[in-house]
């Protein structure tokens, strides 16, 4: 006999999504907090939205809360790793106008320095 647990969310005493972890079960209910407190902000702003625009710009901004956050200025915007800049370097160089012997020689000097540099840690 098989045993699965599953985490409901209930709103309003209707079952709105189910999930098998309690982490992504928790996540979805707080967006949906922040969403139902987003509505609550609009129905008292002098805005006339339609109500299933204000439902799905609010579930909008709740999903997105990171962002809205960071458009607001309320928390920074995370820096763009190294590891993004590194996978478009060889496509750049590549579409470059420079030859494949110049790439190549460039990627045979720049080749020490990572060994270098890794072998100093």
């Amino acid at each position: 006999m098989a045993v699965e647990s599953r985490f409901v969310v209930i709103r309003q005493g209707v079952e709105v999504e189910t999930f098998m972890d309690k982490k992504a079960a928790d996540e979805y209910d707080k967006m949906l907090d922040m969403a139902d407190s987003l509505a609550e902000m609009f129905e008292a702003s002098s805005f006339n939205i339609d109500e299933k625009v204000r439902e799905e710009l609010c579930i909008y901004l709740a999903k997105n809360r990171e962002d809205v956050l960071v458009a607001l200025q309320a928390k920074k915007a995370k820096p763009e790793t190294a590891v993004k800049k590194n996978v478009t370097a060889p496509v750049e160089a590549a579409n470059s106008t420079d030859s494949s012997a110049e790439i190549e020689a460039t990627a045979k000097v720049k080749a020490p320095r990572k060994a270098k540099a890794s072998a100093n840690k």
